[in-house]
This record gives C-alpha cells, structure tokens and sequence, in this order.
C-alpha cells in the first residue's frame, strides 16, 4: 500500500480523486498556509472529528493516512469516540487528509456545505455546523467564519447558561414553596398528634390509678401468702427433724451391716486359707505323681531341644506373616525375672527388634555382638534356654559365636525374622513356659496364641542395663 505522501500529485499531473476530478493541491488555497490552528470549541472540535469519522468511510483506503486505516474499519458510532483524538491530530497535521474530509463533508451536508465552500453563511445555519465546516473546507475568509460561529457558539453556551440558571432558580423556588405547604400540612398533623397524645395521657394517667389500686390489693394478698408460708416453713422445720432421726437409725443399722460384712470378710479368708492349703496338697501330690511317672518311663535327658530342630530342619520351609503395627508398652523388668524363674523356660528374642531399639547408632555387627554378649550373662545367670533370631543370614560375611546357652539364628532368603519366632514357638510343647521379646504387636498377639508370654525390647534394654 502506498505511503500518505504517496498520494499527493504533482502539479499538472493526474488527479487523486477519480469521482471528483479535484487534484490533491486544487482545495487547499491561499489560507492554508503552514501556521497553527485557531482554537476550536469544544462543541466545533468533536462536529470535525463526528464528520470526519463519518467521511473515513467513503475515502478509498489508499487515500487514508496509515494510523487511521485501522480507525475506518470500526463501527460509525465507535469511530469518533475510539479514534478522536487521532483523527483530530492528522487534520491539523496534513492538508491534503482535511481537504480530502473536507470534499467529503461538504458533500454530505449538501446545501451547507456549498454556501460554506463558496464562503457565505446562510443566515439560519448552525454555528457549529459553520464552523466545523468552514475549519474543513478552508474557503476565503474560512478563519473569520471559524470566529464568528465560535463567538455565536460562545454567546449560545452563555445564554444556555443563564437559561439554566434561570431555570435552577425558578426550581428552587418552586421546591421553597412547596416545601412551605408540606410545612404547614405537617404542623397542622403535628397538632392533630399533640391532641391525639394529650387524650392518650389522660387515659394512661386513669390506668395509672387503676394499677394503684390493683398493686395495693397484690401487696394484702403478698402479706397473707407471707403469712402462710411462716407457717410451711415451721411444718417443714419439723419434718426436717424427724428426717434427722430417721438417718441416726439408718446409720446405726449401716454400722451393723459393715459389723456383719467385716466378719463375712473373716470367715472368707479363713476359707480361703483352707481353699490355699487344699490346692498345696493337690500340688504336692501332683508333683509326685510326676517324679513317680518319669521314673516309671524312664525317659533319658533329650539331647536336641525343639529350637534346635527348628534351626536345622525348619529353616527352609516359608511362613505367613508381614509387617504390623508396633510399639507395645514396656513393661517392668520384674516380670522377665519372674518368668525367667519358671522351670525350663525358653527366651526368644527378636534380634535387631532390641539393638535398633536400644542402640540402634552403632553398625549392624556392633549391635549383633552386645546383644549376644548381653543375653550370654542371662543366660548364665538363669540357666534358661535363649534363642536370639536375626534377619537375613544371606547378608552376613560370617556367623558370630554365641556363648554358651545361647543359640543364634538367621532367617532364610524369602523369611522374616518375624516367621521364623512364630516357628519356634509354634514347635515348643504346649505348657511350656515361652518367653518372647518383641515390640511388633503382630509377633506378640501371634505367640499369645500359642501360649507364650510376649514383653517388649524395653524390658530386656532395662534388665541388661541393670545387669
């Protein structure tokens, strides 16, 4: 697309404008010499830019100054609010662009616009419309008519003005008067109210007397309830009395019964006593019975503890089991003595259950060899058989040695440590005593089953310690 300085002919040459036969220098004139524009009103200044938006249109789109070919494709009404003040600008800064709106305009307002070209006024025209017209078209003596029609568009805004004054105050005074007839129609209901509450006094007052006269009556009869309830008070007084009496017998009578209950308590234990010496004697004759029946059986001493046929017959057999939740209570070390106490007892331990527990910053083999070291001197102490069970055999460089009365065990690939306690305990004969140490309520609530007594790493920690 050509550029706006493109469009400009030189003289004597073809014609811009085909429809009109008009060059580009043909309807600048002699006033349109290079200087600034006068003025415009604002009222003048938005009729050019409204003419001029609507003239864009009709200008084939070479003709348009690059900025403003974007400005035609909008709507008419958007063209004069969107692009004002760009149009404004190009028709103060390119002549050839305001003849061309010119031609245009003066096209559109027919009549006007021809009287306005040729430089005369009609008499009934609109200043603004002159003026805007005469801004565009440029005729002889065009600035002359830019200022008349701006001092008629200046002396129309004044007397629209004092119009509008006029106006506002015939308004005000309008509103003054009827604000003076609401005035005295309210102090005429004003008046109307003030009897209206003067009668409701009067009526509130008659009502104040009655209600005197019905709290007097309310005060005798207040007296009289007074009266009788002095009288209630003495009968509940006296009732109060005698429900005293009645709970110095209810005492006596309880004395008695703790009397009574103390001596059923004493006939209990001394039955109890009896109860106790029957079961030794049942126990006694129990434990004779066994003796008698070993000898009669004349089993030998086993040689191979169930442990042992676990550790070397079981160990490649698999298991149920799986993580569970964990952290059972600690319990007292007391209770490991007791059980430890028991006749032929076993001690089961899950291995790195107590070093991560107790000391869980040292390295696998460190951990492994305190706990050993540390269940050798129980086992030394007690005389009870001790099984400690470590996971992953498949792991280890080489097997520590336990001391003596302690067997050491390491699950197999594919078998928890956890299976492998369940194993062993599962292999014991029922009625021994099993003592298992473990913090995995899964292996604690699975061993109770079997009969085995669990007790948390806790527990073991604290008897070493003490140890």
């Amino acid at each position: 697309m050509p550029d706006r300085d493109d469009l400009a002919d030189p003289p004597g040459g073809t014609p811009s404008d085909g429809e009109s036969g008009i060059s580009g220098y043909d309807l600048i004139g002699e006033d349109t010499v290079a200087g600034a524009d006068p003025s415009l009103p604002e009222p003048v200044r938005q009729r050019v830019v409204a003419l001029a938006a609507s003239a864009l249109s009709a200008l084939p789109g070479d003709e348009l100054p690059v900025p403003l070919r974007r400005v035609a494709n909008f709507a008419p009404h958007r063209r004069a609010r969107l692009g004002g003040p760009l149009i404004a600008l190009h028709l103060s800064a390119d002549p050839l662009f305001r003849q061309r709106i010119g031609q245009r305009a003066r096209e559109a307002t027919g009549e006007l616009g021809e009287a306005i070209a040729e430089g005369t006024v009609p008499a009934a025209a609109d200043p603004v419309d002159v003026a805007a017209l005469a801004y565009l078209c440029r005729p002889a003596g065009w600035a002359d008519m830019v200022a008349a029609a701006t001092e008629a568009v200046r002396a129309d805004a004044e007397s629209t003005a004092i119009a509008d004054r006029i106006q506002v105050a015939e308004q005000r005074a309008a509103r003054a008067e009827h604000e003076r007839a609401v005035a005295r129609v309210e102090a005429d209901k004003l008046r109307d109210e003030l009897a209206r509450l003067r009668e409701e006094a009067a009526a509130l007052r008659e009502e104040v007397r009655t209600l005197g006269r019905s709290l007097r009556e309310t005060q005798g009869r207040e007296k009289r309830a007074s009266e009788r309830l002095a009288v209630e008070e003495g009968r509940a007084q006296r009732a109060a009395a005698d429900n005293d009496d009645d709970l110095r017998r209810l005492r006596a009578r309880l004395a008695d019964a703790e009397d009574l209950a103390s001596g059923a308590r004493h006939a209990a234990k001394e039955a109890r006593a009896v109860d106790e010496a029957r079961l030794w004697l049942l126990l006694e004759t129990i434990g004779q019975a066994a003796v008698g029946l070993k000898r009669e059986l004349a089993i030998e001493p086993a040689t191979l503890l169930p442990g042992d046929h676990v550790a070397t017959h079981f160990a490649e057999r698999g298991g149920a089991g799986g993580a569970g939740a964990r952290a059972l209570d600690a319990d007292d070390p007391a209770r490991l003595d007791q059980l430890l106490a028991l006749p032929k007892v076993h001690l089961v331990v899950d291995g790195y259950n107590v070093t991560k527990t107790g000391y869980g910053e040292l390295s696998l083999e460190q951990q492994r060899g305190r706990l050993i070291t540390g269940i050798g001197g129980i086992a030394a102490q007690t005389g009870a058989e001790v099984t400690v069970v470590f996971d992953g055999a498949e792991k280890l460089v080489a097997a520590p040695t336990p001391p003596r009365g302690v067997r050491v065990l390491f699950s197999r690939k594919g078998e928890t440590a956890d299976e492998l306690i369940r194993r062993l305990v599962r292999a014991e004969p029922a009625g021994r005593p099993i003592v298992v140490i473990s913090t995995d309520r899964e292996v604690a609530e699975g061993v109770r089953r079997h009969g085995a007594y669990p007790l948390s790493s806790d527990t073991l920690l604290r008897r070493l310690a003490r140890a």
